[in-house]
């Protein structure tokens, strides 16, 4: 991936900003991020990117090649352009803990800082924590219908993009995936790798048996082999006859990989076929454009599958593309502000979010308030940024990992269902509404 550039924004961004510095407007502003609604096909989300977030906004700078590239659009003074030189974000964030279950209405992520600082990094924020939390959500929904079941994420070859590829892998695992087969995912983060061989490795070799036989030999860990580039029950067969020949090898066959066909009829055969040969110890693997309503099917079937690898759904979200988000302005020279916007409306003021719990310790309610509001309820956003440092030292993958886990076991079991849930358990408190009625009441 290429280094970050103070550029990767939208065009309007810099004109505002460059308007902001010539009007003198850079009394303290507040941006919240959040979800406006959600899809039908999601009952909750998981918050996930933050990370990458205060990465940014610890680095973000405009190099002297980006200032003499701006200067060449001669849409800039050279006050604006020395300003910019000038320009690291030294602001405040609250947010909520990656891995965080959150709904519509929530706010996420709460920027304070100067009109032109908060307005610059909306781009590059929304980029970063739609695209994680999206991806992170939709693999909870693959763990919810996986149960014990191990996932591998597989789906680096269809990302959009190399970015993309790695950042799915990372909010993948935060929600419950076990592995990656994306090598440069497992390097950053320390996610597992998974993986097993391509049709192509069989399809070089003379034979399916030297091709299997050859995989093995050269392997220094224990493999899954691939069964059906020709035909699957020739192919477990011959899996068999290479596990007696291997008795003494220090590799193991750990699983067969089932990439076609009818998965769970095919799964039912090879599991035959792998116990009648005295192989009850080598694990069914399937993949090949699944996703967690495929699994859930498979599942509820008694389909005898170990583990899924889920590619090109997870890693695009097919069935939920896009969700719903926004940064707006909450806030600016200590008065609050609110967009009135058919279908588009927002919610007013510094907010915070306070989660109920009930005697099973699922979520019983979380209400959005007004920050300083005195409401009930464990706190979701916290201070992670002070005078654009971080405030905190950010936790292991491992321990964010296990938070979503956490978190995920606190969902209403209603909206644990791959299908259409009830609404969001989400209350707008009495200052928030008291609040939008003052604004209201005033004519603009």
């Amino acid at each position: 991936m290429e280094p970050q550039t103070a550029l990767l924004t939208d065009w309007y961004q810099l004109t505002m900003m460059s308007s902001y510095y010539e009007l003198g407007m850079e009394d303290t502003a507040v941006f919240e991020f959040g979800f406006r609604r959600l899809p039908s096909e999601r009952n909750f989300l998981i918050a996930c990117g933050l990370e990458q977030v205060l990465d940014y906004l610890e680095h973000v700078h405009f190099t002297e090649s980006e200032i003499e590239w701006l200067a060449a659009t001669q849409r800039f003074s050279n006050a604006v352009l020395d300003r910019l030189r000038k320009f690291r974000f030294t602001g405040q964030v609250y947010a909520m803990p990656e891995g965080t279950l959150c709904f519509a209405d929530e706010p996420l992520l709460r920027v304070t800082a100067s009109l032109p600082e908060a307005q610059f990094v909306e781009s590059r924020l929304v980029n970063l924590l739609h695209y994680q939390t999206l991806i992170a959500s939709k693999a909870a929904r693959c763990r919810l219908a996986a149960g014990s079941k191990a996932l591998g994420d597989f789906g680096m070859r269809r990302a959009h993009g190399a970015e993309a590829a790695v950042y799915a892998a990372r909010a993948a695992y935060i929600a419950g995936f076990d592995s990656t087969s994306n090598v440069e995912a497992a390097r950053q983060f320390g996610i597992p790798l998974s993986g097993t061989m391509g049709h192509s490795f069989i399809e070089a070799h003379i034979s399916e048996i030297d091709a299997l036989r050859a995989f093995v030999r050269t392997q220094v860990v224990d493999v899954t082999l691939l069964v059906d580039t020709y035909d699957i029950q020739g192919g477990t067969e011959r899996v068999v006859q290479l596990a007696r020949e291997s008795t003494n090898s220090p590799i193991k066959i750990a699983a067969v990989r089932i990439d076609s066909g009818n998965l769970g009829e095919e799964a039912h055969k090879v599991r035959r076929i792998l116990d009648r040969g005295g192989c009850a110890d080598i694990n069914v693997f399937v993949s090949g454009g699944i996703d967690e309503y495929q699994i859930a099917a498979l599942l509820r079937s008694g389909a005898p599958i170990d583990a899924f690898g889920v590619g090109t759904p997870l890693t695009t979200s097919s069935d939920v593309a896009a969700l719903d988000c926004a940064y707006k302005l909450q806030q600016y020279a200590g008065l609050p502000r609110k967009k009135n916007s058919l279908w588009k409306s927002t919610w007013p003021g510094r907010r915070q979010v306070h989660r109920g719990y009930g005697d099973d310790g699922r979520i019983a309610m979380d209400v959005v308030s007004c920050a300083d509001e005195v409401v009930e309820g464990k706190q979701l956003l916290s201070p992670v940024m002070q005078n654009g440092q971080r405030s905190f030292h950010s936790p292991p993958l491992a321990q964010v990992r296990h938070h979503c886990h956490e978190e995920i076991v606190t969902l209403p079991i209603a909206l644990c269902s791959l299908d259409s849930g009830p609404r969001s358990p989400v209350k707008i408190s009495h200052g928030l509404h008291q609040l939008v009625g003052e604004l209201d009441a005033v004519k603009h």
